[in-house]
């Protein structure tokens, strides 16, 4: 029997006018980690485009989550709001997500940047923080700060709760839960560590933005890099690890503008 379901469109929160500018949030995150910066990027004659990806933040659930169907969705995004000549910023996960969308669809993209993320594969460290998330019993706990201290036994850095309790939301008056997905995130949590194909490149300009005390871009990932983005730079935030857009986001912020002030249209 056909499958004649119509094919969901990601959440969004568009700010401001101009040409368009995607970012991509990372694994457990959301569009909202970006409305800042966003808006920065937005008074530089940019559309934003905050997305939420699968699984997370506002938009649909699915049981598929992998990377050619989170390209794939982008790809139907862009379509639905006839968007080309797109400046695409993804971190972490997300930017993997922009590695392959980039590969796929170069004819879409005007600049790509990506933030603390290589194209190799990773192994599964988010065991901790599943576990943690996945032990919060909200028949028991309500309230953030009976979730945060609940959270505490399993993620120690207080930061990171925080980061991750944006996705508490009230269901109704009483009632905590989580806009992710968790259990599929779970189940599928070895496919965010894929690695780029080997085949999949891509030729144009290409910033690679890296935290200074982050394990995830070493200097032994340039060759990696550079074999699947040709015109890649590599930038390093100082003063920041992973998050590094939100740890120091005023040197991140500079570098971006840098990057895409030459942008062509």
């Amino acid at each position: 029997m056909k499958d004649v379901r119509k094919k969901m469109i990601l959440h969004s929160n568009i700010i401001g006018e101009g040409k368009p500018f995607i970012i991509l949030h990372g694994f457990l995150g959301m569009s909202d980690n970006w409305k800042t910066l966003g808006t920065q990027f937005s008074q530089l004659g940019f559309q934003v485009h905050l997305v939420d990806q699968r699984n997370h933040g506002r938009s649909f659930h699915d049981d598929v989550f992998n990377y050619e169907a989170l390209s794939e969705d982008l790809k139907h995004y862009c379509d639905t709001h006839n968007l080309s000549n797109v400046v695409l910023l993804g971190h972490s996960m997300g930017g993997k997500t922009a590695m392959l969308f980039a590969t796929e669809y170069p004819e879409l993209i005007s600049k790509l940047l990506i933030a603390d993320i290589s194209p190799r594969f990773y192994p599964v460290h988010h065991d901790a923080i599943l576990d943690g998330l996945s032990a919060l019993d909200f028949d028991v706990i309500k309230s953030r700060g009976e979730a945060d201290k609940a959270l505490s036994h399993y993620v120690s850095d207080a930061g990171t709760r925080m980061f991750l309790l944006k996705n508490l939301y009230w269901v109704e008056k009483g009632k905590l839960a989580l806009r992710i997905n968790l259990e599929i995130l779970k189940n599928e949590v070895a496919e965010v560590g894929e690695a780029l194909l080997g085949c999949a490149k891509y030729g144009k300009d290409t910033l690679f933005l890296r935290g200074d005390r982050s394990e995830y871009i070493g200097d032994e990932d340039e060759a990696i890099i550079k074999n699947h983005f040709s015109k890649a730079q590599i930038v390093t935030i100082a003063n920041a690890g992973h998050w590094l857009h939100a740890e120091n986001p005023k040197a991140f912020y500079k570098a971006v503008q840098e990057f895409i002030s030459e942008t062509q249209f």
